[in-house]
């Protein structure tokens, strides 16, 4: 009988494939990072060809690593980072053009020639998102536009387009060869595109972006079997069953199935999802109302998130970009060094301000620097500016919910460095908790795919699997913590209204 459940988390920096047992704990992992690409300022690509030899890759070697062969395995879970859109000749089965990223800010004048009739919020109502830069409607749009012939293929039917999860189960299914063309819930209602209340793409917005239908995937649920993996590869046969956008699958993995609960994960950016169970919210706080899940046929659950576009990635820039430290870990060496940020306040809006500001005219700034800061106090001011940013959606999401949290669930890579997590905790007033295991995405992955095939029973031999391994309380004054979000809230509007006609 097989065993586990493989879950192909295919992210922002990197695509890994982790195995699962039914208690959920990880047997073995396999994980590359792929190339970021960065053609100008503000645009931001990866190469979905390296990514789908990556996904392959990473699949051996998890099953390598484990001694595990394909009968071991009784499904496939995929998640995915969301919004960065795939564009693809159905019959050769190559991208037109590399993957436009969620970070991509290149689409800012279709946002604005969209936006001149009803504003950003024109289409909110009907799919929950404001016009911006961060969804895949506009990257669709500019591919079409500006990619030699692609209008003229789209219009004749021959190209596909799907976020990350579709182009990986396309090829995995088979590419040119019967490969099926879908994607769930959770990542359509990032497109711009899907009606959230009947779960089925909008013809007329598609209209108005100048999208063809023919290109998008179908809607399926998040947890079913859709098909089965091709023969030619190391999984064939092997049900395909879950599919969840990373935050989503976050949130599963955290088991915050009912209303009212709620996950942080700290990786590339930071996303705060807070599940309004049956009900859809519609925030008036600068927060997007989203697809939590849905489990097969059931209905579907709904979540208001927070989406914070520069946590990690601005460890990486101290890393990659300033050699101010040589890996991520050494930040909470220098941040440890010093008793505070010396004053000083990082905004990493590299992308503009995403929630709940929505402002794409920011752009990063670091304030109150003096002759006396070093770089102890810029390494701390930027873990510092993960809590301050997660702070502000806390409270979007407590003045849209009326409920305040009363604890906060984090997951992550971040959630490693007990120096920003016991800030984290201080600038909240509220306790932060660990999971035991903190590769929650991947393992929210897996849970869907396991559920639509009786590996799990329900939802409750799920929450049964979670355990707590730390939580970190306040420890700081209520005054200190007021004044330092204060000059946090003053620095973020030193960033704003930078982007104008001379500045791109």
């Amino acid at each position: 009988m097989s065993q586990y459940v493989i879950a192909i988390d295919q992210g922002t920096t990197s695509t890994r494939a982790i195995i699962f047992d039914h208690a959920g704990t990880i047997v073995s992992s396999g994980q590359l990072e792929h190339e970021q690409i960065f053609p100008k300022a503000g645009w931001v690509e990866h190469d979905p060809v390296e990514i789908w030899a990556n996904t392959r890759e990473v699949i051996g070697s998890a099953l390598s690593k484990a001694n595990l062969t394909r009968h071991d395995i009784t499904a496939v879970g995929i998640t995915n980072q969301r919004e960065t859109a795939v564009v693809w000749d159905k019959t050769t089965g190559q991208p037109v053009y590399n993957a436009i990223v969620w970070q991509d800010t290149r689409t800012q004048p279709i946002v604005d020639e969209l936006a001149a009739d009803g504003g950003v919020d024109r289409f909110k109502e009907t799919v929950g998102l404001p016009l911006a830069t961060y969804f895949s409607g506009t990257k669709i749009k500019w591919i079409l536009d500006n990619v030699d012939g692609a209008r003229a293929k789209a219009e004749a039917g021959d190209l596909l387009f799907g976020n990350t999860d579709s182009w990986v189960i396309w090829n995995l299914t088979g590419g040119t060869d019967g490969g099926v063309h879908i994607t769930d819930v959770t990542n359509a209602s990032r497109t711009l595109f899907m009606d959230l209340e009947t779960l089925s793409w909008d013809d007329s917005i598609l209209k108005t972006f100048g999208v063809p239908r023919s290109m998008m995937p179908e809607i399926k649920s998040s947890s079913e079997v859709y098909g089965t993996v091709h023969t030619s590869q190391l999984l064939r046969e092997v049900p395909v069953a879950g599919i969840l956008g990373d935050q989503q699958a976050a949130t599963f993995g955290q088991a915050a199935f009912e209303t009212g609960e709620a996950k942080n994960t700290y990786g590339t950016g930071c996303f705060l999802i807070f599940n309004t169970g049956e009900e859809i919210v519609r925030s008036k706080n600068g927060l997007l109302t989203t697809v939590g899940y849905k489990l097969g046929d059931a209905k579907p659950h709904y979540a208001l998130e927070g989406s914070i576009a520069v946590t990690g990635s601005l460890i990486q820039w101290l890393r990659d970009n300033l050699n101010l430290i040589s890996s991520a870990p050494e930040v909470e060496t220098l941040a440890a060094a010093v008793p505070d940020n010396g004053g000083v306040y990082i905004v990493p809006a590299f992308s503009g301000l995403f929630a709940p500001y929505w402002r794409s005219d920011a752009r990063g700034a670091i304030v109150g620097l003096t002759r006396f800061v070093n770089k102890n106090h810029i390494a701390r001011a930027a873990l510092e500016a993960t809590a301050f940013q997660t702070r502000e959606v806390l409270d979007a999401v407590n003045a849209d919910s009326g409920v305040p949290l009363s604890e906060l669930k984090v997951d992550g890579g971040m959630v490693a460095n007990d120096k920003l997590m016991q800030f984290q905790a201080d600038i909240l007033g509220v306790p932060v908790i660990r999971p035991k295991v903190t590769e929650t995405t991947a393992l929210g992955a897996a849970y869907a795919a396991g559920l639509a095939v009786g590996f799990w029973k329900d939802l409750g031999e799920l929450s049964s699997n979670w355990s707590e391994d730390k939580r970190w309380e306040p420890q700081m004054d209520q005054a200190e913590s007021d004044r330092q979000l204060r000059l946090w809230k003053k620095a973020v509007t030193k960033s704003m209204d930078w982007v104008d006609d001379d500045v791109k």
